[in-house]
C-alpha cells in the first residue's frame, strides 16, 4: 500500500501517512489471527483454550466481513487440509487466494442479492454441523451488511431500504445493528443457534466503539441484549418511522406484542459451546500509530479510541485541542501529534458525495483560522470512506487558500455533504485501495514542524 500511495501524496503529508500505515500494520488480519491461534500436532490453541482436533470429524470455516479473505487465508495457513468446507462473504474486490474456503463477494454498506445468497449457504453449512464438528467463524467490520438473511416476512428490499434510511439519519452503528439483528435469521445469535450442538470458535476483528461483541457484525454468535422495543425507539429518535417499509414496521410491532420470538438471549444452551476472541481493534491500531509518531519525534497524545458523535462537532473539538497546543503548549508541547479513533456519524442533508473522514477533514479545515504548521489526516482503516474510492483526506494551513485560488467554496461543499469532490479537486484525497482490515477510523493531527 505504501508504495502505491507515495507516488501521489505531497511531501508535507508523508509523516501523517507513515503514522497511519503503522496503525494499519498493527491490525493486519493474518498476523493477528496467528498471534491468537497456534497448532501443535493436533492441538489447536485459541487464546489459551485447547481443542483436540482428533475429536472432530470435520472443520468448517464460515464468516463475513471486509477482512474475511485475509482472515480465512491465515486459518488455511494454520489448518490446511484439515478444513472440510468453508465460505466467507466479503465486500467486492476484498480478495485473497484461498484453497479450501470459498469467497462470496457482495454489497456493502447496503446489502444485495449476493450477500443473501452467501448467507443462505453459510446458514446451511452451520445447520449441517453436528456434535463432532468444529466451526470456525470469522467476523470483521462490514459483516452486518454482507451476511444478510432476512427473518420470515422481511424481504431483501425491506432490509436495503431500512439500512439506507438508518445510514442517512445519522444513527450510530450500535443503533443500526440493533435493528439489523431484529430483522435477521442469522444475526443477534442466530448463527450460534444454527450451529449448535457443534463447537463454535469466533475470531473477531472489531469495528465498533467499545468492542461490544453483540454489535460487531451484528453479533451472529453471541447473545443479543437488544429488543424489538429498542428498534421502535430508534425509529422514533430519528423521526424516520414514515420512511421505514411497512413490512419492517409490522415485524417490529409483532415482536413487541410477543407474537414472534425475541433474538437469542444470554443463558440459552447453544452459547455454552462457543468461544469469542477479539483479535484486533482500534485501540491496538492507535497504540502502534503512537509508537510511530514518537519515533518520528512528535510528542504524542492518544485522545481516545471511542469517539462517537456528529462528525463536524468532533472535528471542531479536535481543532480546539490543536489550537491550545499551538498557542499554549498544552496539553503537550510542539511538535505534537494528536491521535484519535472510533466512528463518527454524518447526518446527510445535501446531495453530494463523501464519507465521515473526508467530512471531518473539511469541517476541521474550516476551523483552522490562522493556524500554521498543521496537518490533518482522517481515514478509514478499511480503505473506504463512505460510498467513495477514498480512505479519507488531508488538509493543512494551505487548504483554504488553495481552495479559494481554485474557485471552490469549502462551506458550500460541506453544506452539500460533498467533501469528496472538494478534496478531489485539490488533490488531497487519500486512496489506498482495499486494506483487507477494518477497525474503524484513525485521525491524525500534526502540530508544529
Amino acid at each position: 500500500m505504501k508504495q502505491s500511495m507515495d507516488k501521489h501524496i505531497p511531501e508535507r503529508y508523508q509523516k501523517a501517512v507513515e503514522i497511519f500505515q503503522a496503525g494499519l500494520q498493527a491490525v493486519a488480519p493474518g498476523p493477528a489471527i496467528k498471534r491468537f491461534c497456534q497448532l501443535n500436532g493436533e492441538i489447536l490453541t485459541v487464546d489459551g483454550q485447547n481443542y483436540d482436533l482428533d475429536q472432530f470429524d470435520k472443520i468448517v470455516v464460515l464468516g463475513a466481513g471486509k477482512a474475511g479473505a485475509s482472515m480465512a487465508k491465515a486459518i488455511e495457513d494454520i489448518l490446511g487440509e484439515r478444513i472440510s468446507a468453508g465460505i466467507i462473504t466479503v465486500k467486492y474486490d476484498h480478495l485473497e487466494e484461498l484453497k479450501k474456503v470459498k469467497i462470496q463477494q457482495a454489497g456493502h454498506p447496503v446489502p444485495d442479492q449476493n450477500g443473501l445468497d452467501g448467507a443462505r449457504i453459510i446458514y446451511q453449512l452451520a445447520f449441517s454441523a453436528d456434535e463432532k464438528s468444529l466451526v470456525i467463524c470469522l467476523i470483521s467490520g462490514g459483516g452486518s451488511a454482507l451476511m444478510v438473511l432476512p427473518a420470515e416476512g422481511i424481504t431483501l428490499e425491506d432490509k436495503q431500504r431500512t439500512t439506507q434510511v438508518l445510514l442517512d439519519s445519522g444513527a450510530t452503528i450500535h443503533e443500526i445493528n440493533t435493528v439489523r439483528k431484529h430483522l435477521s435469521a442469522i444475526k443477534g445469535g442466530g448463527l450460534a443457534r444454527a450451529t449448535y450442538p457443534a463447537t463454535l470458535i469466533t475470531l473477531i476483528l472489531s469495528d465498533v466503539v467499545g468492542d461490544d461483541l453483540d454489535s460487531i457484525g451484528s453479533g451472529p454468535c453471541v447473545p443479543d441484549p437488544g429488543t424489538f422495543s429498542d428498534c421502535k425507539a430508534i425509529f422514533v429518535k430519528y423521526s424516520i418511522e414514515n420512511q421505514i417499509p411497512s413490512g419492517v414496521l409490522s415485524h417490529i410491532e409483532s415482536g413487541i406484542a410477543g407474537t414472534i420470538p425475541e433474538t437469542p438471549k444470554s443463558g440459552q444452551p447453544f452459547f455454552e459451546k462457543t468461544q469469542n476472541v477479539i483479535i484486533g481493534n482500534n485501540f491496538q491500531a492507535l497504540l502502534k500509530a503512537k509508537e510511530k509518531a514518537d519515533e518520528l519525534g512528535y510528542n504524542t497524545l492518544l485522545l481516545s479510541s471511542m469517539l462517537e458523535g456528529e462528525t463536524r462537532d468532533v472535528a471542531a473539538n479536535h481543532i480546539a485541542i490543536a489550537r491550545e497546543t499551538q498557542l499554549h503548549g498544552y496539553p503537550l508541547p510542539q511538535p505534537a501529534c494528536l491521535l484519535s479513533g472510533g466512528e463518527t456519524t454524518v447526518r446527510i442533508q445535501g446531495s453530494g458525495k463523501g464519507g465521515r473522514n473526508q467530512e471531518f477533514v473539511l469541517a476541521a479545515a474550516l476551523k483552522l483560522g490562522g493556524m500554521k504548521n498543521i496537518v490533518i489526516l482522517s481515514a478509514g482503516t478499511d480503505g473506504t470512506d463512505g460510498p467513495t474510492d477514498a480512505a479519507g483526506a488531508f488538509a493543512d494551513e494551505t487548504t483554504l487558500q488553495r481552495a479559494q485560488t481554485a474557485g471552490l467554496n469549502p462551506q458550500k461543499y460541506l453544506d452539500d455533504n460533498d467533501s469528496y469532490h472538494f478534496f478531489d479537486k485539490l488533490g488531497d484525497l487519500l486512496k489506498t485501495g482495499s486494506t483487507n482490515t477494518n477497525v474503524m477510523d484513525l485521525r491524525i493531527i500534526l502540530v508544529g514542524s
